[in-house]
């Protein structure tokens, strides 16, 4: 395991409490000074994630998988555009229940808290159900499904014990409609809607049981966003005229772009965001319609 980052900035601490913070001119909401986990966080849409709550004053930390270069880079170049910023990133396997807990333990250690979680860690192993092996579908349950849970698992202890937090599951648009050859994917991913659902309310049981006011301030919220067809790596091994069909069957006529979800993702973690919780929030180009 590695996990690397740069020094807390002498005097600072915990965040400041929400009422002391503004949201910055073209950010949609308040994400400063909170600290923000992302998995799969080093490249494409998590990158992007990264990114978009960077601008908007959250300390990152990242987490990845055995590409150990594009997190070197990340790294550098998360630290060169945020300097002084509490940046960090964290090696582990999402497949791994005891990777998970692990992971959320460091990020806490080395960030004082965790206030933004986004499991957006995911893998495919596309075969078709005839020729899929138990191993494939096992091992992408396990990454995409059930390390969600055991990182949310993680995180909502500590965020209940705050009386605040966002959890918020990356599933996909192949979650909603299937697809042929993905059967795994698909089940693991339309499987994160009814744990977003599940853990916004054991959110709010929670709180009540333990007397944290539910109604008022920042709140604890749990959502999902689906993206469509976005243009990153996974899509790039796509042969052309299979690209040409998905394209197609697109209404705006074309593929998203890594920002666009991030932007969304940075609205639903924001202060202002406290009155969302338990919803699956569609970015797609129409694809759902």
């Amino acid at each position: 395991m590695t996990t690397t980052g740069q020094p807390r900035p002498e005097g600072t601490g915990p965040p400041e409490p929400a009422g002391n913070r503004r949201a910055q001119p073209g950010v949609l909401g308040t994400v400063s000074g909170r600290v923000a986990l992302v998995t799969g966080g080093t490249r494409g849409i998590g990158a992007a994630i990264c990114r978009d709550l960077a601008d908007g004053g959250a300390e990152i930390a990242a987490g990845y998988w055995r590409h150990h270069e594009p997190a070197e880079k990340f790294m550098a170049d998360m630290t060169a555009k945020y300097p002084g910023r509490r940046i960090t990133v964290h090696h582990g396997n999402i497949g791994d229940a005891d990777d998970c807990r692990r992971v959320v333990r460091e990020v806490i250690d080395q960030h004082g808290g965790l206030d933004i979680l986004v499991n957006n860690a995911g893998i495919t192993i596309d075969r078709t159900v005839a020729k899929m092996t138990d191993e494939d579908w096992q091992k992408v349950l396990a990454v995409n499904l059930s390390g969600a849970f055991f990182m949310a698992k993680a995180a909502l202890e500590h965020m209940i014990e705050r009386g605040t937090g966002r959890i918020i599951n990356m599933s996909s648009a192949i979650g909603e409609t299937g697809s042929i050859g993905q059967a795994n994917y698909a089940a693991s991913k339309s499987g994160l809607f009814g744990l977003t659902k599940s853990l916004a309310r054991e959110a709010i049981f929670q709180l009540t049981r333990a007397q944290r006011p539910i109604g008022d301030g920042i709140g604890l919220t749990v959502n999902a966003v689906t993206p469509g067809y976005i243009a990153t790596d996974m899509l790039a091994m796509i042969p052309d005229k299979v690209m040409e069909r998905l394209r197609a069957q697109i209404p705006v006529g074309r593929l998203g772009r890594p920002e666009e979800i991030a932007r969304t993702v940075g609205f639903l973690a924001c202060d202002e965001s406290a009155y969302i919780t338990g919803q699956v929030w569609a970015v797609n180009g129409g694809l759902d319609m």
